[in-house]
């Protein structure tokens, strides 16, 4: 149920990413458009004969403004669209559509219900007695102020529908309304009862909205706090979108009345100021959730950046220079972090500890000193430059931040290189020799060094195989920094294989998952699009770099491939040769070479000296490592996760050390047979050995069954 709920988190955070995206743009042009419009800035810096009433550039940066302005009013419906665009599985289009159709019908039925309730009288105008800021114009149709909750309703509502119903089948009669046209029309009729019920549940939803935002503005600088930590530490999961954007969007970041209008969300709110003529400052109030960003963003994290540089090894200096290098000026000039982030985080989880701590901290501080500087996306330079530095020190403070950031550098790099060297923590230029991934095919790297844009093309079938290859994956997207895909069945994901395509971390959580490649993952996401349309349902063999690996070593190392280690049969049956397994991803070697077993019983022993290295949940795998450090997989039957632990009884757990012959676990063959695609035993090494076959017939358990 956990995995599920992440899944779908997952999807809804990703869901959130194209309308998000449009915010810098809208953000550019309504910051330029506003500061060098402002009277108040223009007398300051003397760029009347430039800027003054009646230019040319004050004519057309009114414009911008306006179109800046434009989009952040209308950013309900863009969520209804982005949102359903995002969530809908196939035929985006048509979601796209139907969003925007049920956004209509739900609004204009809340409106009628408005006025049948005597809330909105018939001139139009809102009826005595209205609670302020609850009734307000979306696209020109006064309904309830349900801001961009409402856009987001409406996107998953429509996305639901899309995802069960674009394939239905109609009577013959009705055929032609069958498939995607049925989605507009239910969507419609879902709506407009939608719209109805509102004006009965939104009510007692605001006041919760309200309520929570009262919560978190009333706690002061400690409510702040515990935003920026939560912030930071959901960013591993990608779960931080869900978290953060009704403080940013929605009156659970507090409220504020700006020049007549009510205007609900931090980000909402320092926009509508910065439009405003009449703002003497910012509020910090509203910008708390995002100002401290500037400190850590710019100044704390290259700090740790030049930390783990100068803890790395010095023959690996240069390498880990040019990554940390990259990483630092990455989030300096755009905000974006996951790229140091994830340079520590899988290796040294107490230094992705600080850094909440201290990110969190950040927050705070920005809040206490009275810093109000916006943002669209991230707190870089480029944000800091339009909404704190033109803005002027008089409306943001934006001066603090320069000492409170100088601070935070060194802050950051004594405790870093404090805890670097003190815990060992394998940073980049730390890693031992032996644990460098050498799995890209040589035109990978050529590339790579290039920094050819073509590079992707090549990386596409590399991905697609080690995300269990076309017909295991159900849906690819991508936020700022990272690939987020959905698999049918994450056994088949190899991380391995993910990380040697450039990929800073790997997540997977049930049939999420997330591939961490930084800024530039929206061309590998599109180039992924591109060849999935058109790719086998299981990529060529010849295409798997792990494959052409395998094959040098092989010829470096033929005692190897020949066996130099036996292997024994951990069940009774026949023995045959991985490649005629029943399952196309496991007969093509895609989690590395083996064998399987057809089996005679159920009883499955350990078959050598063994550490148990993990159970899988579902009880139908075990992990193993042998007493060489030879790690390999027994894994019970095809497609049997989706058994959820019925027909196994496992005797083993995680980190148990075991005895060949010792009993691993029992399995029901009748359940399993009646239930799962295959009842097979497979054995797979996945530290890139070749193995070779002994036997292909009847084998008692513990036989000598295969080399390596």
């Amino acid at each position: 149920m956990k995995d599920e709920i992440f899944s779908v988190l997952q999807r809804v955070g990703r869901s959130f990413m194209l309308p998000v995206a449009v915010l810098p743009i809208a953000g550019l042009l309504l910051g330029l458009g506003a500061s060098f419009t402002n009277p108040t800035t223009i007398k300051t810096y003397g760029l009347e004969a430039i800027f003054g009433d009646g230019t040319v550039l004050h004519s057309l940066l009114t414009v911008m403004s306006a179109a800046g302005g434009t989009i952040f009013g209308n950013l309900p419906i863009i969520f209804a669209v982005g949102v359903a665009i995002g969530m809908a599985k196939a035929e985006k289009e048509v979601a796209a559509l139907a969003a925007m159709i049920a956004f209509f019908v739900m609004h204009v039925s809340c409106n009628a219900m408005l006025q049948l309730t005597g809330k909105i009288l018939a001139d139009g105008s809102i009826a005595p007695g209205v609670l302020e800021g609850t009734i307000a114009s979306s696209c020109g149709i006064m309904s309830l102020q349900m801001g961009v909750f409402g856009g987001i309703i409406v996107g998953i509502g429509v996305s639901i529908l899309h995802n069960r119903y674009h394939k239905i089948v109609l009577p013959d009669a009705l055929s032609f309304f069958g498939g995607s046209r049925f989605i507009p029309i239910i969507s419609t009729v879902v709506f407009l009862f939608v719209g109805i019920a509102m004006t009965f549940v939104w009510p007692v939803v605001q006041d919760l909205i309200f309520g929570l935002g009262n919560v978190v503005t009333g706690t002061g600088y400690i409510g702040t706090l515990i935003f920026g930590i939560v912030k930071r530490a959901l960013i591993p999961f990608g779960l931080h979108h869900v978290f953060y954007l009704p403080f940013w969007q929605t009156g659970v970041g507090g409220s504020m009345m700006i020049d007549g209008q009510l205007v609900q969300g931090g980000q909402n709110i320092f926009f509508a100021q910065l439009a405003s003529p009449n703002v003497a400052h910012f509020s910090a109030d509203a910008t708390r959730y995002f100002s401290g960003e500037f400190i850590f963003m710019i100044f704390g994290l290259p700090g740790a950046a030049l930390a783990m540089y100068r803890c790395a090894r010095p023959e690996k200096k240069k390498v880990a220079g040019g990554l940390l290098l990259s990483a630092a000026l990455t989030s300096m000039l755009t905000g974006i972090t996951e790229p140091i982030e994830f340079s520590f985080l899988f290796v040294a989880p107490m230094l992705f500890g600080v850094q909440v701590i201290l990110a969190g901290a950040a927050y705070m501080i920005a809040h206490m000193l009275n810093i109000a500087v916006g943002l669209t996306f991230s707190g870089g330079l480029l944000d800091l430059f339009i909404f704190g530095i033109l803005q002027g020190n008089d409306k943001t403070s934006w001066m603090l931040i320069i000492p409170v950031g100088i601070v935070y550098f060194f802050l950051y790099y004594f405790a870093f290189s404090f805890l670097i060297k003190k815990f060992n923590f394998k940073t980049p230029g730390r890693e031992d020799d032996d644990e460098e991934t050498k799995l890209y095919t040589k035109a990978d790297v050529k590339a790579r060094k290039e920094g050819a844009a073509g590079a992707g093309d090549e990386l596409s079938p590399v991905i697609a195989r080690a995300l269990g290859s076309k017909r295991n994956i159900t849906s690819v997207d991508c936020c700022a920094t990272r690939l987020r895909c959905s698999v049918a069945d994450s056994e088949l994901v190899d991380q391995k294989l993910l990380k040697a395509t450039g990929a800073s971390g790997v997540i997977v959580k049930g049939t999420g998952v997330q591939v961490i490649y930084g800024p530039k993952v929206a061309v590998i996401k599109s180039n992924l699009e591109e060849y999935l349309a058109t790719a086998p349902d299981v990529e060529p063999e010849a295409d798997a770099p792990a494959v052409e690996e395998q094959a040098e070593t092989t010829a470096e190392a033929p005692a190897a491939a020949h066996g130099e280690h036996e292997f024994y049969a951990p069940v009774a049956g026949t023995a045959h040769a991985i490649t005629e397994a029943p399952d196309d991803a496991f007969a093509g070697k895609m989690m590395g070479d083996g064998f399987f077993i057809a089996p005679a019983d159920g009883n499955v022993v350990a078959p050598c000296d063994a550490e148990v290295m993990f159970v899988f949940d579902t009880k139908h795998a075990i992990g193993m490592k042998a007493a060489d450090g030879t790690e390999f997989l027994i894994h019970f039957g095809v497609d049997t996760v989706k058994l959820g632990g019925q027909g196994f009884e496992v005797f083993v757990e995680q980190g148990q050390q075991v005895k060949k012959g010792d009993k691993l676990m029992q399995v029901d063959l009748d359940y399993v047979k009646a239930n799962a695609p295959s009842d097979v035993c497979l054995v797979i090494f996945t530290g890139g050995q070749a193995v070779h076959m002994e036997k292909s017939y009847g084998v008692k358990a513990l036989d000598a069954v295969a080399s390596y």
